[in-house]
């Protein structure tokens, strides 16, 4: 393969619903373009996207696929991205290292939430968008039904640059709207047939023409001008309008097109490369420390790793986007993340699991190789004049979680090996080993991209495990003042122990003022603040710890350690063993013996007395909350507000949105543990929803009174 340089490169993310024929295109593009022989199918299992066991297995694709095509002289740099919401990670992180998304769009279904959820992503990102319409030979497929939800969600930016003369088995001809022609293919597709416009489609043609032209002039003023004047562009200015109008999303271009048929695939290749932005047009990323880069080959090297893949026989494949500069096989690098030295000894361009090795790369290319020492996701190489890092990716929040156990308790550690190793491929995969709730817990995006990984771990790696839900990180704290002593004494012929404290705790609420007097059975306690220490605990939440031991009751050195026992204490609450948060503890009063006190007696004096007065003072269970949304078609709403209201939601609101509506709400954690699975039963699969974490609140009562049985049964059990 030559050097390709620049300004000839066209990097495209390929995005769309799960079930909008990517693959299939993907396939029809690399064999129109002569990079295989023979085109592969999903039900054939043997296409280049799709080649991993899991994908095969599942019929879905699971990881985003690189590959590349030449057409007239340009290199098409195009990720095929899952459809799956549960696998959105690779089309985030395609998004982020191309220049431009082209969606696909299942012609009988038209956009789905799928798309919707995809295109609120290039919003976000600023992206290009083409449109392409798939499966245009498909039983009730309506091509002007489409085009009219198109321009529905995503208003009059989406122009026709093509449109079929019939839709369903009998399509096999488009006509084109930029050059004016008819386009029409034998029954295998390929190469088409280009013929003037029928005269029974003139007057149809000239219409979509010059709303085309319009489009395309109202992207410069230049073009405008002469639009006034002419009422007419020569074919490279609408290109150059087109492409103007592509960069400032301000015309998002519509095509025809029938992956499994091979028919309008080289036509949008051709407009990929003609018309598609450059890595040169685009905004400059900005690098960590706030400066832009260039997309310079003339400038320092730098490379940014977007994907790690993990093949048989080869290991670790790190496939990255040569932000700046020009990198050549042989070349040592920087790695700037973890400071070690790196040999880039041989480069290649790959389409999927096939790798074509070439000499250099040049700024805006993307590449992979092969045994690095020391890369992982998400880290930059650098040249000896570059001191560029780069951390642009923002992955969603998790949406489904699930406790892991190996069945086998010998497997456990190979298991986590697993685990980190697979985070690599999919960053969206997060592995918490909670020392709170005492589980490894993997966090996804919904119960199937857990299932995928579950089936990997015994399939690849013949690790058998048990998904468990995961236990709910409750808090636990206090609802009104409550006052305890403790006196620890122990003597055992040598050296005793004494150590006795006095305590009073209460709720914390930020701002609160210092306390000064307090009232119990009947005693006033007056407090002389001596020290104060306010303690953000690792869980959330805080310690106000108070030191108002007056007349030396308790010595100061004491006092590292009485604090150091509240603290242990607050690790395990009374009523569920939680964490305990939002305490202030004032120790006012005790005493000390002049031989037998010392650090182990007080610690173990104020874990008493704190827990005693924690007990007396109205404990009470928080949960966490979250805050959700779900985009859903509006024929189902009802069905999602009941379902919710079932499960302690507190709806906040309700809006439209492209098409759908959106429904906000609070929702506690323990009610979203199975949420992804029941909200695509609902709506077959066409609703999607988003969380994240809010705050902490008070459970119901019955509902604490159930976690509280539930925890002395836990203990009994413990006891047996």
């Amino acid at each position: 393969m030559k050097v390709y340089q620049t300004d000839e490169i066209r990097n495209i993310a390929m995005v769309g619903s799960a079930g909008s024929g990517k693959t299939t295109l993907a396939e029809s593009m690399l064999f129109e373009s002569g990079v295989i022989r023979r085109r592969g199918t999903v039900e054939g299992k043997n296409t280049v996207s799709d080649y991993f066991p899991v994908e095969q297995e599942y019929g879905y694709s699971v990881f985003s696929t690189v590959f590349n095509v030449e057409w007239n002289n340009k290199k098409l740099n195009i990720i095929d991205c899952p459809g799956s919401d549960d696998f959105v990670g690779g089309a985030i992180t395609a998004l982020n290292v191309t220049d431009q998304a082209l969606i696909v769009v299942n012609g009988q279904y038209g956009p789905e939430v799928g798309t919707q959820n995809i295109f609120r992503y290039t919003e976000k990102l600023n992206k290009p968008v083409i449109f392409a319409v798939n499966e245009l030979d498909r039983d009730n497929c309506d091509f002007d039904t489409v085009m009219g939800q198109l321009r529905d969600i995503y208003g009059t930016k989406c122009v026709q640059v093509q449109y079929p003369i019939a839709t369903g088995p009998g399509f096999n001809a488009v006509i084109d709207l930029i050059k004016m022609k008819k386009y029409s293919w034998k029954p295998e597709g390929g190469a088409p047939t280009i013929e003037d416009i029928p005269a029974d489609e003139q007057d149809k043609a000239e219409e979509l023409h010059a709303a085309l032209i319009e489009a395309a002039a109202e992207n410069d003023e230049a073009l405008m001008e002469k639009f006034f004047e002419e009422e007419n562009l020569s074919e490279e200015e609408i290109r150059e309008g087109i492409r103007k109008g592509l960069v400032s999303r301000s015309m998002f271009p519509v095509f025809c097109v029938c992956g499994g048929r091979s028919m309008g695939v080289r036509r949008l290749m051709e407009f990929l490369g003609n018309v598609a932005p450059a890595p040169t047009d685009m905004p400059k990323v900005s690098n960590t420390h706030g400066d832009e880069v260039t997309t310079d080959p003339n400038g320092p090297t730098s490379l940014f790793f977007f994907k790690t893949g993990m093949e048989p026989h080869i290991g670790e494949v790190s496939y990255f986007k040569v932000m700046s500069g020009t990198v050549t096989a042989g070349d040592d690098l920087t790695n700037a993340d973890r400071g070690s030295k790196e040999r880039v000894a041989t480069l290649y361009v790959c389409s999927g699991a096939n790798r074509q090795p070439v000499d250099k790369l040049c700024a805006g290319d993307l590449g992979c190789t092969v045994k690095l020492k020391d890369v992982k996701t998400g880290n930059t190489l650098n040249g000896k004049d570059s001191e560029n890092s780069f951390n642009f990716i923002q992955f969603p929040n998790s949406k489904y979680s699930r406790a892991v156990k190996a069945v086998n308790e010998s497997d456990t550690e190979k298991m986590m090996a697993a685990l980190q190793r697979m985070r690599q491929e999919d960053p969206t995969w997060v592995v918490e080993q909670s020392k709170e709730l005492k589980q490894v817990i993997v966090h996804g995006q919904g119960e199937f991209h857990l299932r995928t990984l579950k089936w990997r771990l015994e399939n690849n790696d013949k690790i058998m495990i048990n998904y468990i839900e995961p236990k709910i990180p409750y808090r636990e704290t206090i609802t009104k003042a409550a006052r305890a002593d403790y006196r620890h004494k122990k003597q055992s012929g040598g050296a005793g122990q004494f150590g006795e404290v006095h305590l009073i705790v209460e709720p914390y609420t930020e701002g609160m003022p210092d306390p000064t007097v307090y009232k119990f059975g009947g005693q006033e306690y007056r407090m002389n603040i001596k020290g104060k220490q306010e303690i953000d605990l690792e869980w959330g939440g805080k310690l106000v710890f108070i030191n108002s031991v007056v007349g030396g009751a308790i010595d100061a050195r004491f006092m590292p350690a009485i604090l150091k026992g509240v603290q242990e204490r607050m690790e395990q609450g009374p009523l569920t063993g939680s964490y305990a948060r939002d305490v202030r503890v004032i120790v006012y009063d005790g005493k000390m013996h002049p031989v037998d006190s010392n650090e182990l007696s007080f610690m173990l004096a104020a874990r008493n007395a704190f827990s005693q007065a924690f007990r007396e003072a109205g404990p009470k269970i928080l949960e966490p909350i979250y805050d959700l949304e779900v985009l859903v078609p509006a024929d189902y709403m009802g069905d999602v507000m009941s379902d919710l209201q079932g499960r302690r939601a507190l709806i906040m609101g309700m809006d439209s949105e492209a098409g759908y509506q959106k429904l906000a709400a609070k929702i506690p954690l323990k009610e979203l543990a199975s949420y992804s699975i029941t909200l695509s039963s609902i709506t077959g699969g066409r609703a999607s929803f988003s969380t994240k974490f809010s705050s902490y609140e008070l459970v119901p009562q019955d509902v604490q009174t159930q976690l509280i049985k539930e925890h002395e049964a836990e203990l009994a059990e413990e006891d047996k």
